[in-house]
């Protein structure tokens, strides 16, 4: 049975020296493409809707508990341990940042379509309008 294919090969040379080595034929990989920061976050799911809430009450009770650890395992159980009709709220509200993200999409990509954003242009317009008036009052 063969292993999975990868794009390096390891081998064993004398003196316990591994030397990797390209396969032939394997593909270059490409750049990997940067995220845009304009581009909307993506929502959180409803497990982090419910870790917001619980880290509140989690410091309200624990004020001296400063691990982060403690606070993430303690939440962990405490979402295991609900029922699905206590998780609805949390997954509601999380369905609610799922629909406004894919608005918020939609319209970043109406605007990266059309090769920009409108705000950019109209305030690029108006710093050239100040830059000529300026000019004009240099001239003059």
């Amino acid at each position: 049975m063969r292993g999975p294919r990868t794009a390096l090969i390891a081998q064993k040379v004398a003196g316990a020296k591994i030397i990797l080595k390209k396969r032939k034929g394997e593909p270059k990989r490409g750049k990997q493409t940067t995220k845009d920061p304009n581009a909307p976050k993506r929502p959180a799911t409803a497990f982090f809707v419910f870790m917001e809430e619980f880290r509140k009450s989690f410091k309200e009770n624990f004020p001296d508990n400063k691990s982060v650890a403690a606070v993430t395992k303690a939440g962990g159980e405490n979402w295991k341990s609900l029922s699905d009709s206590e998780k609805a709220p949390y997954i509601d509200k999380a369905l609610k940042r799922k629909q406004e993200y894919e608005k918020a999409v939609e319209v970043y990509k109406k605007n990266s379509a059309l090769g920009g954003n409108r705000d950019d242009e109209q305030s690029e317009k108006s710093m050239s309008g100040v830059h000529d008036e300026d000019e004009q009052e240099a001239s003059s």
